[in-house]
């Protein structure tokens, strides 16, 4: 078992061909009225489970080094996440799962198949803010930082950077950890992603010109959801079935999720999106029409572009050579 530190779970995106993120469910118990991907207590979740082990199958087989499980809570998946984090495990993967904390139990250890996934796991990720604050009572959040511990696994508590928040986590990580909780735990800043729930929460940021953007580094970073559903970054929009078909895929078998992983990976359009970026994509003819309009987001951008993309995106010759010539640049600029 490794750390994977918050620091090093940013190169790591930052890198096609690092790591993919599992898509466990939609479902969640919570509740938080910021949640970027609308999830809750009704939400869908596995019911083709011959297709998830194929699922999971493809990401243990795939070069990939480190694999996330996302969601929705992954920790509501009683059957999926032991059967995903086994499987991975025993693959040589990296496993880094994104939870609330919810399962925790004051004064009682976690039941044993949770203690026996955060055996398993490299990190977890805890999250903590006022509005998971309100669904989970700090005993709840102060028994699962301490079980993750115990299980000897690096937490990465995520906090919004907004109205005290990362002082309150703080506080909940002194409570369960002691004044050494540094040596357990660390904090990763966020803020706030406007989509699902959170879309009409949080205000709006200005509108850019579409040249005025630079490079995704989520680009060519592929989610597989739970159903066969792979996408070719984690923006929650596209995740849950927003935005141009160029950028997600239908896979019914563990071979078509295969090749999809490979496909976005090494897309090359997308390599370009993460170096030169769009400020040099707008400069190209198909292109120019979209640098003087206004976007409110990088994604909403990126939807404008990928809506054009015709099928031999992904080996042209052209995208491929911009990208490594970007790719290049960037080098010589560090």
């Amino acid at each position: 078992m490794t750390k994977v530190s918050a620091a090093r779970l940013t190169r790591t995106r930052g890198e096609s061909g690092a790591t993919a993120l599992l898509f466990i469910t939609d479902r969640c118990p919570v509740g938080c009225g910021h949640c970027s991907v609308d999830s809750r207590a009704d939400s869908p979740k596995i019911t083709d489970f011959a297709l998830f082990e194929q699922i999971v199958d493809a990401l243990a087989a795939s070069s990939l080094p480190l694999i996330g499980i996302s969601g929705g809570e992954p920790f509501v998946e009683r059957r999926g996440l032991p059967l995903a984090v086994e499987r991975l495990a025993a693959a040589g993967k990296e496993i880094v799962v994104y939870t609330s904390g919810f399962w925790g139990r004051a004064g009682a250890p976690p039941p044993d198949w949770a203690k026996r996934v955060l055996g398993l796991c490299d990190t977890v990720v805890l999250s903590t803010d006022a509005f998971h604050a309100s669904q989970i009572a700090g005993e709840r959040y102060v028994a699962a930082a301490r079980a993750i511990a115990e299980a000897g696994t690096h937490i990465v508590v995520q906090v919004m950077d907004m109205d005290g928040m990362p002082d309150q986590a703080t506080a909940l990580l002194e409570e369960a950890l002691g004044a050494n909780w540094h040596d357990h735990a660390e904090l990763a800043l966020t803020q706030p992603v406007r989509q699902g729930r959170a879309e009409t929460l949080f205000v709006e940021g200005p509108h850019r010109r579409g040249k005025d953007f630079g490079t995704c580094q989520a680009a060519a970073v592929p989610v597989v959801r739970y159903d066969g559903v792979v996408s070719a970054c984690c923006n929650e929009g596209v995740v849950m079935g927003r935005g141009p078909s160029a950028i997600r895929r239908r896979c019914r078998t563990g071979e078509e999720v295969s090749a999809a992983l490979d496909g976005y990976t090494r897309h090359a359009f997308f390599h370009a999106l993460r170096a030169p970026g769009f400020g040099a994509l707008m400069m190209l003819p198909e292109f120019a029409d979209l640098a003087e309009q206004r976007f409110a987001s990088i994604c909403h951008l990126c939807w404008a572009v990928t809506a054009r993309l015709g099928e031999d995106a992904v080996d042209d010759p052209f995208y491929r050579t911009l990208s490594l010539i970007g790719k290049e640049t960037a080098h010589d600029a560090q």
